[in-house]
């Protein structure tokens, strides 16, 4: 324990001192610009799309690397260092490889080992005690200038990595994006909603470079547990005629090639370790030795890197890995003592035991509590052995021979698409999540739950019916079918005619035009918020998608909109701007292949007993709009008796042009009015006058940067004698009745 704690501290200060010496953290703390040589240490990798406030933030390139040499800009003279910093490349405006017939930026293909000469600004990193000494931003469109190519391995791994992407190019969607991150961890195809739904799965792991995908091919090469070192063992290698020492030597090589392949940074090398202790468990048969090499694996990967320390990411596969030694074959020979089959009960049992070490760490994180990750990694799992080594196959003949390669990629597709169905169908279930702390006060929690439903499972097992039961409930939780939820929580109200769907700072309406079948107007800023109040609205069918404008707080939760439903037509503003986002409503109808078109006023629809009328924009505008928000689509709306105005975000000139136009008359006095632009007070109060709704509702997230609603605004429509609800605060709302019985329910 001595020589550990030693060895460990002095790992741990030569590793801070990287952080703390030479001229980069002093630079970083003025926020210096400098010309500097650097070292790639990472691949590049995108930031994910995010909506902030109206528009999408631009996206980003992150790459590690290690400053060699740095000089002040103005300065004579550069100093020789050796500090680890993390570049940030604004790549607003480029080109990055998410659409169709997008080109890549081309700092992403820049390979690990890789030297560069960058100008940039040094900042400090946001929080202190971080592994990097400052974060270099570099603006500006040009090409990274490269003074020195990526080493011979790493040339190597970039183009059997290059070979498989474009051995995967063909193939559908998921399994274009998933095959090669179950591969090689390259998860640059991902988009964000499939790996949303693998998070919320507690599937991420198939996606990241772990231990498994190791193990897989070893166990391949070895055959089944314990008969490694008896003459009835099996695998490829006695079938090639290969001693135990050459295949211990072709593991060996094999593992190697593993790390060269997958990058030799920490998070490669802790997979290798992890799985060579999964696969001694499995090549001796010998699980109880195993826990004292796989604390040797953790010490020595922990003082080669004291970083690791602090990632959540190696304490889950430490966890995943000891519960996989420890728990799984006590839980497997439970289950095969009361007649479970011996396959299945090995499956549920790794599954049952990773998952119950290591949710509370993944509740810290994500503040949920995933009630399908055992049965969806139960029924992910039959398919990522096929997809590893099919995949690896292609891996390895693309140099050689593209069409084998693609024959391999075009097999490997299937168990490949079947784990991103799993994850999307898990992703999907209403119930399929329960929101916990996120804290370790909530992780300590859940441990003691996670204890009782161990010790009350092992009495339920002795009985049949009462595990039937509980299965029976845990379904209807999981797929919480909407009658039954109307019956226990009253949402949605029987009769509800207007729905406004809490989905934070934007937009999401839903009018009901019969059984299953509803208008949605806009669709939010996030895709899983909208998804989830449609389920719960039972919207299956949707005959018409109205995006009153393409700011991304109304439209960029529209695949959570088209997601498992029949979706007729979306019809959008003919301002088309932003224009990456008009892109992005584009791409989505086109690949649905939903038909787009344009609204304009004067224009007149019925489904049924809904019916509505556009207001603006006018057909022929005689000017161009003074920005998206007043390009917005307004609807007034008729559903049995009740008079509907949906403003979209329209601004007090295009409210004002509104008062003058024909439509005035049809204005006064409406039942319901979805307040324009989230209740800022940018208003025109003409309208408030004129309108006089009895019920003004306002779509807002809590918190916002905005302010809205605006005191103002509700002021001015409490004085004209409105209700005035808010989602930030009252949750999603429903309008029943009309005139008189005129009603309002909140979920």
């Amino acid at each position: 324990m001595l020589l550990a704690a030693a060895a460990a501290a002095a790992s741990a200060g030569l590793h801070g001192a990287d952080v703390r010496r030479g001229p980069v953290p002093g630079l970083a703390r003025q926020y210096a610009t400098v010309t500097a040589e650097v070292e790639l240490t990472s691949d590049p990798r995108l930031t994910r799309p995010r909506v902030s406030g109206d528009h999408m933030a631009p996206d980003s390139v992150l790459i590690d690397a290690e400053v060699r040499r740095v000089e002040r800009v103005g300065d004579a003279g550069a100093v020789e260092t050796r500090a680890p910093v993390l570049i940030l490349v604004n790549t607003a405006g480029q080109a990055h490889g998410h659409g169709a017939d997008a080109r890549p930026s081309p700092w992403l293909g820049l390979l690990p080992s890789t030297r560069l000469r960058v100008t940039a600004r040094l900042a400090p990193p946001l929080t202190d005690g971080d592994r990097i000494a400052a974060v270099l931003r570099v603006r500006g469109r040009a090409a990274p200038e490269v003074i020195g190519g990526p080493s011979g391995p790493q040339r190597l791994a970039g183009r059997l990595r290059a070979g498989l992407r474009a051995a995967t190019d063909g193939l559908p969607g998921d399994a274009r994006a998933l095959l090669p991150g179950l591969v090689v961890g390259d998860t640059s195809r991902v988009t964000p909603d499939l790996d949303e739904a693998f998070k919320e799965t507690d599937l991420a792991h198939t996606l990241a470079v772990s231990g498994s995908n190791l193990t897989v091919l070893l166990a391949l090469l070895i055959g089944p547990p314990g008969l490694a070192q008896h003459v009835e063992r099996r695998g490829l290698a006695p079938r090639l005629g290969l001693s135990l020492r050459a295949t211990a030597l072709l593991c060996g090589v094999l593992t190697l090639g593993f790390v060269v392949v997958c990058r030799p940074d920490p998070s490669v090398l802790r997979a290798a370790a992890c799985g060579s202790v999964a696969l001694l468990a499995l090549a001796t048969g010998r699980r109880r030795s195993l826990i004292p090499a796989l604390a040797t694996a953790v010490l020595l990967l922990v003082l080669y890197d004291p970083w690791l320390a602090r990632s959540y990411g190696f304490l889950l596969s430490v966890l995943a890995t000891g519960a996989l030694l420890t728990l799984a074959p006590r839980w497997s020979a439970a289950l095969r003592r009361r007649r479970v089959p011996a396959r299945l009960a090995e499956a549920l049992a790794a599954a049952a035991a990773a998952q119950a070490l290591c949710t509370p760490v993944v509740a810290v994180l994500s503040a949920r509590v995933s009630l399908v990750a055992v049965p969806c990694n139960l029924l992910a799992e039959v398919a990522v052995a096929p997809a590893t080594v099919l995949g690896f196959a292609a891996l390895v003949t693309a140099p050689l021979a593209m069409p084998v390669a693609k024959a391999f990629a075009w097999c490997a597709s299937w168990p490949t698409g079947w784990i991103a169905d799993v994850a999307r169908t898990g992703a999907a279930l209403p119930g399929g999540g329960v929101d916990w702390p996120g804290s370790w006060t909530g992780a300590l929690l859940l441990g003691l739950v996670t204890v009782v439903v161990v010790l009350v499972g092992r009495r339920l097992l002795g009985h049949p019916w009462l595990c039937a039961l509980c299965g029976v409930l845990l379904l209807l939780v999981l797929v919480q079918p909407p009658p039954l939820t109307r019956v226990i929580t009253g949402w949605p109200p029987p009769g509800w005619r207007f729905a406004m769907c809490d989905v934070g700072q934007g937009d999401a309406t839903v009018l009901a035009a019969g059984p299953g079948t509803g208008v949605v107007v806009d669709a939010g800023p996030d895709p899983k918020p909208v998804d989830r109040c449609l389920r719960a609205l039972g919207i299956t069918r949707i005959p018409l998608v109205v995006l009153t404008h393409f700011h991304a707080d109304h439209v960029t939760g529209l695949p959570g909109v088209l997601r498992g439903r029949s979706v007729g037509v979306i019809e959008t503003t003919g301002y088309e701007e932003p224009a990456d986002q008009a892109e992005f409503v584009r791409r989505e109808a086109a690949g649905q292949g939903i038909p787009l078109t344009h609204a304009a006023a004067g224009e007149e629809r019925r489904i049924g007993g809904l019916s509505w009328q556009v207001l603006w924009p006018p057909p022929r505008p005689s000017a161009d709009p003074d920005g998206p928000n007043d390009a917005s689509v307004t609807l007034l709306v008729r559903s049995g008796g009740l008079r509907l105005l949906l403003l979209g975000d329209l601004e007090p000139p295009a409210q004002q042009q509104l008062l003058r136009s024909p439509a005035l008359a049809r204005l006064v006095g409406v039942d319901v009015l979805k307040v324009a632009h989230h209740g800022s007070a940018h208003q025109d109060p003409d309208l408030i006058r004129v309108v006089a709704p009895r019920l003004a509702l306002i779509s807002c997230g809590a918190g916002n940067m905005y302010g809205h609603p605006a005191p103002s605004t509700v002021a001015a429509l409490q004085a004209e004698g409105a209700r005035v609800l808010r989602t930030d605060r009252d949750g999603s709302l429903a309008v029943t009745g009309a005139g008189a019985g005129l009603r309002v329910a909140r979920d």
